[in-house]
């Protein structure tokens, strides 16, 4: 399994050792121990999550707020996506830049996502089947999102707008800049540990 840090270095990609033959294969999935070691601290995963979705559907940015903040380590199990965290936190030097990964069945890449980043995904597949692990569940009154489309981001999600589908609840939240401007403490802190 190798783990490595991407652009923005709190962003991991996963990259398992698939051992195969004509009978199938065979690969770990997660190691605690080892995302923890690259991470510098403890994250514990409480909940598994899993989504099918037709091509061109996509679904983010999504975040929680603390306490409720959110790591997640996704993988997609068939299928194929591209797959985006966002940094949120005020003060970041990466503020409002992203870290793209493509997230396949065949290549069976994982990221992990962690808390402070706004976090979506699109397919580009007929079909995928995505799978995630989170180290809180779901909180309602803390949920969180930020226009998947926001110019200021510079996301290409690989498909026309047309091709695009989306809840009406994502289509509807706020740009970046329009948060920080109007409501900073729906944001992050860069600099404060929210594992602590």
């Amino acid at each position: 399994m190798k783990l490595t840090r991407q652009a923005i270095k709190d962003v991991i990609l996963i990259e398992p050792a698939v051992h195969g033959d004509e009978r199938g294969y065979f690969f770990e999935s997660f190691r605690k121990d080892k995302l923890e070691d690259t991470l510098g601290h403890e994250v514990s995963f409480t909940q598994d999550n899993e989504s099918l979705s037709s091509r061109g559907v996509l679904r983010g940015l999504h975040y929680q707020l603390p306490p409720y903040a959110q790591s997640k380590l996704v993988r997609v199990i068939s299928g194929e996506v591209i797959d985006v965290a966002v940094d949120i936190r005020l003060g970041s030097p990466t503020f409002g830049q992203h870290v793209k990964a493509r997230l396949s069945g065949e290549n069976k890449h994982q990221l992990f996502v962690p808390r402070g980043f706004a976090h979506g995904f699109i397919v580009l597949s007929e079909q995928a089947i995505f799978a995630y692990k989170v180290d809180n569940g779901y909180a309602p009154e803390h949920d969180c999102g930020i226009h998947f489309n926001d110019a200021a981001l510079g996301i290409d999600w690989q498909l026309d707008n047309a091709e695009i589908s989306t809840s009406g609840k994502d289509a509807e939240q706020p740009m970046l800049l329009t948060r920080q401007q109007t409501a900073p403490d729906t944001l992050f802190e860069y600099g404060k540990n929210y594992y602590a």
